[in-house]
């Protein structure tokens, strides 16, 4: 019995190690995909503030996307 439990816990470990380099990637992923979103809106909130004119709300997300990157 205790043969056993040795054999198997090498492959519990690994897994867990693996397990958690996957939830690691997916954050990353996440927080890549929120970032690009967020800068994707940012952006055409500049443009849309530079077509109206509005040179205030054009600086104010100018700084958020600078804060961004």
């Amino acid at each position: 019995m205790y043969s056993t439990v040795m054999e198997v816990l090498p492959i519990d470990k690994m897994n867990v190690k693996y397990e958690a380099m996957l939830g690691l990637t997916a954050e990353m992923i996440l927080d890549e995909a929120l970032k690009s979103y967020q800068r994707n809106k940012l952006e055409s909130g500049i443009d849309e503030a530079l077509a109206r004119g509005d040179e205030h709300l054009f600086y104010e997300l100018s700084s958020q996307l600078k804060q961004l990157e």
